[in-house]
């Protein structure tokens, strides 16, 4: 017999049939060692582990959210998936996939309410070791924080540091209203108590001319202000009749008289974005909104330390903030018309530094309002304290467009003409080019005029409510690393919003919510707050701009929104108890490389009411600290994939906050 050649070995039957059940014994034990260490998508076959025996199951003691699985069946005809983006937005808020809440009999509904809690029931909350978390050799574990005590339930960290302000060398320019943060490690360490009694609040619109007495049980402006209709006290309510110390006849008439004077003032239409400066209890800024006007009602925690908090309380944007040695908050340019009335500010010491803070924050062809007694009383103090007004409003190119009765209303122009028309060495001089004027994250104030932009940028804003969806020029200004241009990704940002908040209205019923005032913790260029009023939502929306990113303030108010820069690292300048929503999207992830999360958290509880709810989207590497601290807080937290599924990198965490109590 011949011998079989080398080729012919290979072609006998036998050894095909080895050879095959090698090579798929090889891929099937490659596919079980590559699938078993996966973290969505397990096999069974292999342990990596020794086993004396039976190999165990790598998904032993394992859960897995079968969500996406069930979706599949769904995808075709399910009305809660947002549309897609075209553009790819990372930070950006997605659509939550589950939703409902299960009723007695184990039913899921979807039939809530945000924002709802039943006062007789409040949750125990003692000082229990902590929770604990993680998956193989993560494990996050987070202490209970204790209540605060009793006397710090209107705690705000950076305007009530006692000794910070006791160390300062003068307060004679107001020094001890501005901020005053407290040093690291020695900042708030548990969660602000609610006043006794607390009850959910009175929903807007009656909430601008009432309030529960039991939700800021102070008295003192009632004592003081009473003769002069700004508020009184009815059994367990505080009432709010519209007046103020310069309108005690009430705020419709007062802004009824300011459009007769200047009728180009035209409130809801060329004038969208207002600073009431001093303002009370709110009542100016609560009487613009029906005109579609949205007015930044500010005032210091002074002699009349709760004004800012019945504002708020009533549904009134407001925010504490003095004129003092710092630039306030806001880009400038901000806002069409800055109103004073009888605010106690002497607008003339040290050169007028404080007008010239006006001057930065007015749109250029904007109007100041000022109703004080030097107008109209004809006392030699106050007739000379009106020529010092006269002198520097002349100097700094204002114009006195129209003096009735106890309202002066001045003009700034709409470039530097004027100014560079100025005789030499006259005071205050033009800002240096160099300087921003949208710096202002504590920035001193300066004594000189800020430049109006040479290309007109600023002034040239639609008109309300155009302007909410017009891509502004200072757009352009925007110091931003972007892949796309700027108006791209305004529209893009606009779009997103729209598309998700309209899917939250149709699956979720938003329209129920009871969201009247809104913090967006990072707002960008304010998609998320015009996406909330194209969609009718009676609320107002306070756009945080963080520090840590571009500055996209003057976009927010070009728009007709509302906006502040902020530090998450530190408190922010507002009461306890002030928003119904916080919106956070992104902003962990980025932050905590500057910060700890606990310390926003427990801001953000200190900020947000009873019954209140926070939307966080962010990336799986912070959601299980987020959702332990959350916990450690007293919150109910859910967490949701988004609507790329469950293996995406974000996932969307949803906290109501309870009602506790010791």
């Amino acid at each position: 017999m011949k011998a079989l050649t080398n080729v012919d070995l290979f072609k006998t039957p036998l050894v095909l049939k080895i050879t095959a059940f090698i090579l798929i014994f090889i891929t099937f034990f490659y596919l079980g060692r590559h699938w078993s260490s996966n973290g969505y998508q397990q096999l069974i076959f292999f342990s990596s582990a020794p086993q004396k025996s039976v190999a165990v199951s790598p998904n032993f003691n394992k859960s897995f959210n079968i969500t996406a699985l069930i979706a599949q069946t769904q995808s075709q005809t399910s009305p809660l998936q947002p549309p897609p983006m075209t553009t790819d937005q990372s930070s950006l808020f997605d659509m939550n996939r589950t939703f409902g809440i299960l009723d007695s009999d184990g039913r899921m509904r979807n039939e809530f309410e945000v924002g709802e809690f039943d006062p007789e029931v409040l949750e125990n909350w003692g000082n229990e070791t902590g929770v604990e978390s993680g998956e193989k050799d993560v494990s996050i574990r987070v202490k209970r924080f204790e209540l605060c005590p009793e006397s710090m339930r209107e705690y705000i960290p950076c305007l009530d540091n006692v000794e910070a302000i006791k160390r300062l060398n003068s307060t004679e320019r107001g020094e001890k209203y501005e901020r005053h943060c407290p040093e690291e490690g020695k900042g708030l360490n548990c969660l602000v108590p609610q006043p006794k009694g607390y009850r959910q609040p009175i929903p807007w619109p009656r909430s601008r001319d009432e309030v529960w007495y039991s939700n800021v049980p102070h008295t003192r402006l009632v004592e003081d202000k009473g003769g002069q209709n700004w508020i009184s006290k009815v059994k367990d309510k505080f009432k709010f009749p519209g007046g103020g110390t310069q309108f005690i006849h009430g705020a419709d008439q007062y802004l009824d008289q300011i459009n007769k004077m200047v009728p180009d003032i035209a409130f809801g239409s060329h004038t969208r974005v207002v600073l009431d400066v001093g303002c009370g209890v709110g009542s100016f800024g609560a009487y613009l909104l029906s005109r579609n006007v949205l007015t930044m009602s500010i005032a210091p925690k002074d002699v009349h330390e709760n004004q800012i908090q019945f504002a708020l309380e009533r549904g009134v944007p407001a925010m504490i903030a003095a004129f003092a040695t710092h630039r306030l908050l806001f880009p400038s340019q901000a806002f069409e018309v800055i109103h004073c009335s009888r605010c106690r500010i002497n607008w003339t010491r040290d050169d007028g530094i404080l007008l010239l803070e006006v001057n930065r924050m007015l749109r250029a062809g904007g109007y100041f309002a000022w109703a004080a007694q030097p107008v109209y009383k004809h006392e030699q103090i106050l007739e000379e304290q009106w020529e010092e007004m006269l002198n520097l409003t002349t100097r700094l190119c204002w114009t006195l467009v129209k003096k009735e009765g106890y309202i002066a209303i001045w003009k700034k122009p709409f470039n530097n003409s004027c100014y560079l028309s100025r005789e030499a060495g006259i005071k205050p001089p033009l800002c240096d080019p160099n300087d921003d004027p949208d710096n202002v994250w504590y920035v001193d104030l300066k004594a000189c005029i800020t430049r109006i932009p040479e290309d007109g940028y600023g002034a040239n804003v639609a008109k309300w409510p155009d302007r909410l969806h017009t891509a502004p020029d200072r757009l352009q200004s925007i110091q931003m690393d972007a892949d796309m241009s700027r108006k791209e990704l305004f529209k893009a940002e606009s779009k997103y919003w729209s598309e998700i908040i309209a899917s939250y209205v149709r699956a979720w019923h938003w329209k129920k919510f009871k969201l009247r005032n809104v913090l967006d913790m990072r707002a960008s260029f304010g998609g998320f707050a015009a996406a909330l009023i194209d969609q009718g939502f009676d609320c107002w929306v306070l756009n945080v701009v963080p520090v840590s990113g571009p500055n996209t303030l003057p976009v927010i108010y070009d728009r007709g929104l509302l906006g502040v820069m902020h530090d998450w690292c530190e408190p922010f300048d507002t009461y306890p108890r002030t928003y119904d929503l916080l919106h956070a999207a992104g902003l962990f992830s980025i932050e905590r490389k500057r910060c700890n999360i606990s310390t926003i958290m427990l801001e953000m509880d200190r900020i947000l009411r009873p019954g209140g709810r926070a939307y966080i989207r962010d990336s799986l590497n912070v959601m299980d600290e987020l959702q332990e601290t959350a916990k450690a807080m007293g919150w109910h937290v859910a967490l949701h994939d988004t609507s790329e599924g469950p293996h995406a990198s974000y996932r969307i965490l949803i906290c109501d906050k309870q009602l506790l109590h010791r």
